[in-house]
């Protein structure tokens, strides 16, 4: 069987137009794993469009059961790479949980989260979030219009649950931003504390991502931060109003990547070039056309070997629209970004964000200087990787020259503050300005001791 399944893939790369430059692999049979979330298409189209094929490479894709397993299956070597939240490798790389080098020479999409709020937390907060002419809701909403809930809820003398999928996730971050942006604080970490609910307003707790909906349903938790489908199966189940996207809370926002370990990228650095060729047309093939091919993706990622979710529950975010209540669906062409907008470059500037948030609320103890930010995120990002292989694509006529930064210096021009729902500016290159900048979290010198901030 071995032989067969390598002959195939040396047969269908000799068929393709990639073979006059098919590198010399070091490791041609690979384990990558993913969590069931529909940012994982390019992994599924990589694999399902014979792009890993292409470059000689035997490819098995295996859903992991939460965040933690993957990453262990990584730094254990049971995986090869993996679809990653994009602190998991900053995070481990730095020593904050496990201790390992990841890095990463792919991102893997922009935006495609939102916060889901329970029907009864969205009674609550409709009174107090403004209206447009047609009467719905005016998006985006301000975690402002959270604080009655919150206050009925402690009225009661229940705390106020939500629910994110890692510590170190996006989905952690950015439920925190919408909540500090709104004057609510979600609560900090500290090295005896990791709980993240020191001080805390409201009370965030990690939740699987396939997870959410029914403990949601339960009243485990009153609100989620994830990836898709999971908001829009609490729209199809009429258990959650998703209040907001990531799309909306920091337009063209980073999301997951595709994460190695740096033991592997050494030890097989045209294994990874090739993995990464494979994933950047992948990447390509999601967007191109404008999303021509995403129901073709729909219907890849509803099968149970992927996501597993209804197909038009996947089809409610990844084909330009997403819908907030029955009936409510708006243009979101963006949603879900996979090439467009140098998604896939892993820009310095993204790693530097990640690792702000981790300072913000206590991750990261102590101050740091702007240069340990740059250090750290060069040494996770890997740009050149990227580079190299779009090169190869470019001269093998399957990407276009245009359509990569050949000299950018790893970080994007700042974020200007409209594209912000704080309307507070990103420049990674100024990270402890930026943290000053932030009503909500800590800057400068300041601690968490106990169950306060000093300093």
């Amino acid at each position: 069987m071995k032989k067969f399944l390598v002959g195939l893939a040396i047969t269908t790369a000799l068929s393709s137009p990639a073979f006059a430059d098919l590198l010399e692999l070091e490791k041609d049979e690979l384990t990558f794993g993913f969590i069931k979330l529909t940012d994982m298409a390019p992994l599924a189209v990589a694999y399902e469009q014979g792009y890993f094929l292409d470059e000689g490479l035997f490819v098995t894709l295996e859903s992991q059961a939460n965040w933690k397993v993957l990453l262990d299956g990584v730094i254990g070597g049971q995986l090869d790479g993996a679809h990653m939240l994009a602190g998991q490798p900053l995070a481990a790389t730095i020593g904050y949980g496990t201790k390992a080098h990841i890095v990463t020479p792919f991102s893997m999409d922009l935006n495609g989260n939102a916060i889901t709020v329970s029907n009864e937390v969205w009674d609550l907060m409709r009174p107090h979030v403004p209206k447009m002419e047609d009467g719905r809701p005016q998006h985006p909403i301000s975690a402002e219009a959270l604080v009655p809930a919150i206050e009925d809820f402690n009225a009661k003398g229940e705390a106020f649950n939500m629910g994110m999928v890692f510590p170190v996730s996006t989905h952690n971050y950015e439920l925190r931003y919408w909540l500090a942006a709104g004057g609510i604080n979600p609560g900090y970490y500290s090295p005896e504390n990791i709980t993240g609910q020191i001080a805390a307003d409201v009370f965030l707790s990690v939740t699987p991502p396939p997870q959410m909906p029914a403990t949601l349903e339960a009243g485990t938790i009153h609100g989620y931060s994830v990836g898709e489908p999971w908001n829009q199966q609490a729209v199809f189940k009429d258990i959650g109003v998703p209040v907001i996207t990531d799309y909306d809370l920091w337009k063209n926002n980073p999301e997951k990547v595709f994460g190695l370990n740096q033991e592997f990228t050494e030890a097989n650095p045209n294994t990874t070039l090739a993995v990464t060729k494979a994933l950047i047309r992948a990447a390509m093939w999601l967007d191109e056309n404008d999303n021509a091919n995403r129901p073709a993706a729909v219907e890849i990622l509803s099968r149970p070997e992927y996501v597993g979710a209804d197909p038009e529950v996947i089809a409610n975010s990844m084909t330009g629209f997403f819908e907030f209540e029955k009936g409510d669906k708006r243009d979101i062409p963006d949603f879900n970004v996979f090439f467009r907008h140098n998604a896939t470059y892993p820009f310095y500037s993204d790693a530097v964000w990640y690792l702000t948030q981790m300072r913000r609320w206590g991750q990261i103890a102590e101050p740091k200087s702007d240069s340990w930010y740059d250090e750290v995120a060069k040494s996770v990002y890997k740009p050149e990787i990227y580079l190299k292989a779009a090169r190869m694509l470019v001269d093998d006529g399957l990407a276009n020259e245009a359509d990569f930064p050949w000299d950018s210096d790893g970080y994007k021009t700042p974020t200007p503050s409209e594209d912000i729902i704080d309307g507070i500016a990103y420049d990674g290159k100024t990270p402890n300005a930026y943290l000053d900048s932030l009503p909500i979290g800590l800057k400068g010198e300041q601690t968490v001791s106990g169950s306060d901030v000093k300093g």
